[in-house]
């Protein structure tokens, strides 16, 4: 990596919102661990503070491992992870948050996420858990995923400690009008993953057009388009083109006849759809 590369954006560039950058690195599928270091490293070194895994994705330890390598402090890594759904008793939260932390080699982590609302999750004794953790310093913010308004409200009735986010599959072919407002009513952040529909989003005549004008790829204006709609993306990269290419996306300024444009495609595409999700009961 040269000098101008890492030069050419600076963490500065990425605006934060509650604290957290509102464009961060997610680490799902990419499982190989030397690979997975080193996507943490490169996306750190270009710039990137927020970076994104759970317990799921079985590549904590690489995530931890990469963070280490990289030419920055700890103290400047916003880092995310989740408890996943067969973790969610609140003994069984308190156990694998704590071995979370030992995978990933840090004291604290920034964000802790309910990982979904099913199987094991009970929002009484799973929310104190987290608010355990909160409350001995081993997390920053509590976070929940996948959760539609009801069960948002009811999270925030139940948990002691504040809720920062809201993390939820959201792209210009699945904007989610309403977890979005019930997110901006209770001043909970919404966090975007799968923020390129896994490339879809590539596909769309729209997206294509407004890439063409600006001279910049279709990746670019999707990540503008959600941070001009005040949503953190956290998309997956590996390789160090993408990893770049994504973050260059904050230069990118779009107008508002860009953004009507994008707002009025009509596909709508879910590309992570499990038989638990909420939405599916």
């Amino acid at each position: 990596m040269s000098s101008d590369d890492i030069d050419a954006f600076t963490p500065d560039s990425c605006p934060t919102t509650s604290g957290m950058p509102m464009l961060g690195l997610g680490t799902w599928q990419n499982t190989d661990a030397q690979q997975c270091a080193e996507s943490i490293q490169t996306a750190l070194e270009s710039g990137y503070r927020h970076i994104d895994t759970a317990q799921a994705y079985e590549n904590e330890s690489a995530v931890g491992e990469g963070i280490a390598r990289a030419a920055v402090d700890r103290e400047e890594v916003f880092l995310a992870t989740k408890v996943w759904i067969s973790n969610l008793a609140h003994g069984d939260v308190l156990e694998t948050a704590k071995a979370s932390l030992d995978r990933l080699g840090v004291d604290y982590v920034d964000l802790l996420y309910v990982h979904w609302p099913a199987r094991s999750y009970d929002p009484d004794p799973t929310l104190s858990a987290f608010s355990t953790l909160y409350e001995e310093g081993l997390i920053r913010n509590v976070g929940v995923s996948n959760f539609l308004p009801e069960q948002l409200e009811t999270a925030l009735e139940v948990c002691d400690a504040p809720i920062l986010a809201n993390q939820v599959e959201l792209h210009p072919l699945l904007p989610q009008s309403d977890i979005r407002t019930a997110c901006e009513e209770h001043d909970v952040e919404v966090v975007a993953y799968s923020p390129l529909a896994r490339g879809d989003v590539f596909e769309q005549p729209e997206i294509q057009a407004i890439a063409e004008k600006h001279g910049v790829s279709e990746a670019q204006v999707s990540l503008a388009w959600l941070r001009e709609k005040g949503i953190t993306a956290i998309p997956k990269a590996t390789g160090s083109d993408h990893i770049r290419d994504n973050w260059r996306s904050l230069a990118l300024d779009l107008e508002t006849a860009d953004i009507d444009r994008i707002d009025g495609i009509d596909e709508r595409t879910r590309v992570v759809d499990p038989d638990f999700g909420p939405w599916n009961r």
